[in-house]
């Protein structure tokens, strides 16, 4: 049995490897938020303010469908996307491929946001709410009734049933089993009582549904992000000096080829432009599922919500996380046992002390936890699309459980067919993005007309 898991591991490592390693992946990918900010006409510069004002609350209106606040969906989503790909993603990104993979997060941030504008915009205007206002929708929905491809949308929600497991589930609670035994070595010696104390945490924050996970992540979200972000602040307080040079540096080994060699350039675009999509989760169809059930009757309006998503995952947290990498010089050091979370820990620690360890240990744990729940929110609509409402407490069980068993297994196989599923999941979504750019053209175009119709009247 052992030597077939071993052999099964190995076998889904190569194709998890060859679908991630593709440049034609990445290309399709990077290409396709390429393709939406033009054809959104750079609706991430033009409605920015916009988000944020939609954000702030001003424009939640009670009357309007839907289960949660425009700032409750936005926490909801970034609770699973602002997680491990923030410190160790980040950190195996620079690892692999030089400072300059830095430059293409931002990159793929940047266009990461039409591609959420457009696949959040598709989620409202295609959801179904019950008759007990529970609402219900997501790319699988998009597909069914935006473009009537129903074996489409079962391969993105088995997909994501499958990913909800894996990456939202087993690998999360094993990195809140790492960072916190970063800092306590005996939480990994009761890895078994540390994942049923999760366990119980997680089952008591999503068998409440997606209100209660809402509530939870409006709150853990902001306050994760701000303290990890603060220590940040200090380490570059401390480096104050550095800061130019690190951008020159990131900005060198991103573009400048006769600078460092077209190889390095190659891998930073390579190792930037994976981690930054796996990071922000732009295209995966993922978020969707969450902004679906914002209280809202604009699709639009929550278009531009989700498009924060990347800003804050990649343009904010992913370069702190960099930054603080390159100014205390860590990127530079080559040791096997420095890579991933270890590197972004070791270089808080050697400018703040043991603290800054501790921040990013406490963060970890933060993030993963905050991932957890929102993705046992994606699990649960992909169920429900799937077997019905019946579905969903079982499945919520299910979740729970296997919070304790990812807490104290080796999880690489389950990482393995979480990159598997996660590519899944996009290649419907990302189809019907494509087809269906025209139509979330013409509402945006419509909303902002309407919009501006109504601030000249009252200006009036």
């Amino acid at each position: 049995m052992n030597e077939f898991i071993a052999q099964l591991t190995a076998w889904t490592g190569q194709a998890a490897g060859v679908l991630w390693g593709s440049g034609l992946t990445l290309l399709i990918l990077l290409g396709m938020g390429l393709y939406l900010t033009l054809r959104m006409g750079l609706v991430q510069i033009r409605g920015f303010r916009h988000s944020v004002a939609l954000i702030s609350g001003g424009y939640d209106n009670p009357e309007h469908e839907g289960q949660i606040s425009h700032f409750q969906a936005l926490a909801t989503a970034l609770s699973a996307t602002v997680g491990t790909g923030n410190i160790a993603g980040v950190a195996t990104a620079i690892s692999l491929g030089g400072p300059g993979a830095l430059f293409w997060m931002w990159v793929t941030a940047f266009f990461g946001m039409a591609t959420k504008f457009t696949e959040c915009t598709l989620a409202l205007n295609f959801r179904r709410v019950g008759a007990g206002g529970e609402v219900a929708g997501g790319p699988m929905y998009t597909l069914l009734h935006g473009l009537n491809m129903k074996r489409a949308a079962t391969l993105f929600a088995v997909s994501a049933l499958i990913a909800s497991f894996g990456i939202g589930n087993m690998v999360q609670a094993n990195s809140v089993v790492d960072g916190l035994g970063y800092l306590f070595p005996q939480v990994r010696d009761n890895a078994w009582l540390a994942g049923t104390v999760m366990a119980l945490l997680v089952g008591m924050v999503i068998l409440g549904g997606v209100t209660r996970i809402a509530r939870v992540a409006s709150a853990i979200v902001p306050f994760m992000a701000l303290l990890y972000i603060g220590a940040a602040v200090l380490v570059l307080i401390n480096h104050v000096e550095a800061i130019p040079q690190a951008f020159s540096t990131i900005l060198n080994h991103a573009l400048n080829p006769w600078a460092v060699g077209g190889a390095a350039v190659g891998e930073a675009i390579r190792w930037g432009v994976a981690r930054g999509l796996f990071s922000n989760e732009a295209g995966l169809g993922s978020s969707p599922m969450a902004h679906a059930a914002a209280r809202t009757n604009e699709p639009v309006r929550e278009g531009l919500v989700a498009m924060m998503e990347p800003f804050i995952d990649t343009l904010v947290i992913c370069t702190m996380t960099g930054l603080v990498i390159v100014v205390t010089g860590a990127y530079s050091i080559q040791q096997d046992d420095l890579v991933g979370a270890a590197l972004t820990a070791h270089a808080f620690q050697s400018s703040i002390g043991v603290a800054g360890a501790g921040v990013v240990g406490v963060g970890l744990s933060l993030f993963a936890f905050s991932t957890m729940i929102a993705w046992s929110y994606y699990g649960d609509r992909s169920a429900h699309f799937l077997f019905g409402e019946g579905a969903v407490r079982p499945y919520r069980v299910l979740f729970t459980f296997l919070v304790m068993i990812g807490a104290a297994v080796p999880l690489k196989l389950v990482w393995n067919i979480a990159d598997i599923t996660n590519l899944l999941m996009a290649l419907p979504n990302l189809l019907s993005l494509a087809l269906l750019a025209g139509l979330v053209q013409r509402l945006k175009n419509e909303y902002f007309s309407r919009s501006f119709r109504i601030a000249t009247s009252e200006a009036d």
